[in-house]
């Protein structure tokens, strides 16, 4: 990143929340930033192109019209997402699959792109947002948790990959984050008679504490902070409550360490 010429970053789903945080703050740092959404959207110094991450044709014209202005890009922030809730065994499975298809195989669509450019280029910098629901999986968001932790495996895997080349690769593992992510939640109830209430009273707790977490521009500036710091690590904890949570996950037994899950969520 030590360039005379400003870094370009690509983010996608930079349209909101903490996408649209962490495309400002790298603006702000001095990047020319181009933001990836299905949303029309409108920043001081973003440029913003329509593209949805599950449309490969389209990602591929969206990078191609980038690397035509720009021949390059040095940084790749994969930031677009949503949630569904419900019990696994009321969640349709077309509901499931376009959670996989927009959070995990959207992102894959994306790096795929940029991974030629940078390997040529024999540098850049590759960020994917994942979730403390990897390491945690929650119950009744199960198909999210399953969504995240496949970033995890794919950021880890990939960073080796990619290590001869001069590109670094990670996750960054958000916490509950106060922003329209929680209204744009697809919840099912289906089922919650049947499961004593438990799939809305876990869906709560879990609204109840998003609107309390971190503002997305906090966790927005460490994004981009990790977009730019000259080496990074593998795997990324925002905030010290979640990187306790993520700490206690690795040492805990994972009997103990489920049954306090279900006791927070599944109850």
């Amino acid at each position: 990143m030590s360039s005379m010429r400003k870094p370009v970053a690509v983010i996608t789903g930079g349209s909101s929340g903490i996408g649209a945080s962490t495309a400002r703050f790298l603006a702000e740092k001095g990047c020319k930033v181009y933001e990836l959404s299905r949303r029309e959207s409108s920043a001081e110094g973003i440029t913003h192109i329509s593209a949805d991450v599950t449309d490969e044709a389209a990602i591929t014209a969206a990078i191609g019209e980038i690397v035509s202005h720009e021949e390059r890009i040095d940084i790749l922030i994969n930031c677009a997402g949503f949630g569904i809730s419900g019990a696994i065994e009321f969640t349709e499975l077309s509901d499931a699959k376009r959670q996989l298809d927009v959070n995990f195989f959207g992102m894959v669509n994306v790096t795929r792109a940029v991974i030629p450019l940078m390997r040529k280029a024999r540098r850049g910098r590759i960020v994917n947002i994942s979730s403390v629901a990897a390491p945690v999986p929650i119950p009744f968001q199960a198909y999210y948790s399953c969504s995240k932790a496949a970033i995890n495996s794919y950021s880890c895997a990939l960073a080796n990959e990619l290590r001869p080349f001069g590109v670094s690769v990670c996750a960054v593992q958000p916490g509950d984050i106060a922003s329209g992510f929680t209204g744009a939640r697809k919840k099912t109830l289906t089922g919650d008679e049947v499961y004593g209430g438990r799939i809305s009273r876990s869906v709560e707790t879990m609204e109840k504490d998003e609107r309390g977490g971190m503002s997305p521009d906090t966790a927005g500036a460490y994004i981009a902070k990790i977009a730019l710091k000259p080496r990074i690590k593998p795997l990324y904890a925002i905030g010290l409550k979640y990187k306790f949570f993520c700490f206690l996950c690795k040492i805990l037994p994972c009997g103990i360490q489920n049954r306090i899950i279900g006791m927070l969520y599944a109850s």
